[in-house]
């Protein structure tokens, strides 16, 4: 039976009993490696749509096509993880691999300048990069004695990280060039080296035999029975193609609307979810998932409403109210739904729910996305006496927000999980 392990109706719990905090060298080795995890990525990744389509080019579609890049490697990554990481080598060997080859991959990629070249190599980028991620939070959740506690204050310096990258990038008016690509190679490179000195880690699943169902996190299917559970997903899988507009691009319709050190401005993003994510624990427990849930989808409508609305000058503040949003629609959308996958699944078949939770969102979900929000940008872009592409900005971002909108509603109709019982 399916229940909100948060229904937002119970007394919030007592005093935890006590726990002993982990040793604090292997924990500040921890967050410096979310730090520099988030930094890599936080260089780059927000800017490339400037880059491609002001410097290169591009046509919509093949912008969406590139930042899709990351949906095709989260699909295809659970095969790596699972064979590979959890079965044969350390964690701190596979990472320090993975982001010494990715680095290799990225930097080669800043030098390519046409779509047919440059996408399959930031496919191959992402295919190790993304397996990077869960792997840096399962180490964390391996060394952690808290994780409840712990965890928060570990992760939180990726945030911070992807922060000081933006600022970086802004101040120095990098964004229409490959260098943010060739600093976030170096970095990686870095990140390999740093690797290497992170608390041993053996493969959890040394010596037992990979199942595609296993890799797949097929297991979690039999979750798919119960009515709410399955318009959870349903909801999780649609929401994620309007939301990858933002990703792929924020950053170009704010330098091509006139924005000032774009980069930097777009690092409010990550300030507030540093903020939402500290204050998840409090929220969650009095708001339950439902409501948290579609608090942050509302955000993301209000956030596409103030982009449609905003612009240079007087109206800059609107658009920044609209970064500043980042963090309720993240937290409350995307972080509060795999915490309610984990509550649902059974403690046999929680890693294999929240490998297909991430396969229908970050995979599919985005992958669509970042085709369609490509068409949705090509539809109203137009070349002007000066041959120089512009686009109906307005119009762009008013699409997203009613998407958003309906599955917001769909999802308010769809989704009551029975309330769990009140702990005495």
């Amino acid at each position: 039976m399916n229940r909100d392990p948060f229904p937002g109706d119970l007394t919030v719990p007592g005093s935890l009993p006590a726990v002993a905090a982990p040793p604090a060298a292997p924990r500040l080795r921890l967050s410096a490696m979310m730090f520099l995890e988030y930094f890599v990525q936080g260089t780059w990744w927000i800017t490339l749509g400037t880059y491609l389509g002001r410097t290169l080019g591009f046509h919509g579609v093949q912008i969406g096509l590139c930042y899709s890049a990351a949906a095709i490697a989260a699909i295809v990554s659970p095969f790596f993880v699972g064979m590979v990481a959890d079965r044969f080598f350390a964690t701190e060997r596979v990472l320090a691999v993975l982001h010494l080859v990715g680095g290799v991959i990225l930097w080669a990629a800043a030098g390519s300048t046409r779509f047919a070249l440059l996408f399959p190599l930031l496919v191959a980028y992402f295919l190790c990069y993304m397996p990077t991620m869960p792997l840096t939070n399962a180490m964390a959740f391996h060394h952690l004695d808290d994780a409840v506690a712990d965890f928060p204050r570990v992760r939180v310096l990726g945030p911070v990280g992807w922060i000081v990258a933006g600022v970086i990038v802004g101040q120095l008016r990098l964004e229409g060039s490959p260098l943010p690509m060739r600093i976030a190679a170096v970095a990686s490179l870095g990140m390999a080296a740093f690797c290497l000195t992170l608390p041993h880690t053996p493969p959890p699943a040394a010596g037992t035999r990979a199942r595609l169902r296993d890799l797949l996190g097929l297991e979690a299917l039999g979750l798919m029975k119960d009515r709410a559970f399955a318009m959870f997903v349903v909801a999780s899988f649609l929401v994620c193609i309007p939301i990858q507009a933002y990703s792929a691009f924020a950053n170009l319709f704010l330098n091509e609307i006139g924005v000032r050190a774009a980069a930097s401005k777009m690092t409010l993003a990550q300030c507030s979810e540093v903020v939402a994510t500290l204050l998840l624990p409090w929220f969650l427990p009095r708001l339950g998932v439902r409501r948290m849930i579609l608090i942050g989808m509302a955000a993301w409508v209000l956030r596409y409403l103030l982009f449609a609305l905003g612009g240079p000058g007087a109206l800059e503040p609107l658009l920044l109210a609209a970064i500043l949003l980042h963090g309720f629609c993240y937290v409350f959308a995307l972080l509060t739904g795999y915490i309610y996958v984990d509550q649902q699944a059974d403690v046999r078949i929680r890693g294999a729910a929240q490998g297909f939770i991430s396969l229908v969102t970050l995979g599919l979900g985005y992958l669509v996305g970042g085709w369609a929000s490509g068409k949705l940008v090509d539809a109203f872009g137009h070349v002007g006496p000066t041959g120089t592409l512009t686009h109906d900005w307005h119009t762009i971002w008013l699409v997203p927000a009613g998407t958003v909108l309906a599955i917001l509603l769909l999802f308010a109709a769809s989704f009551r999980p029975e309330p769990a019982a009140a702990t005495p």
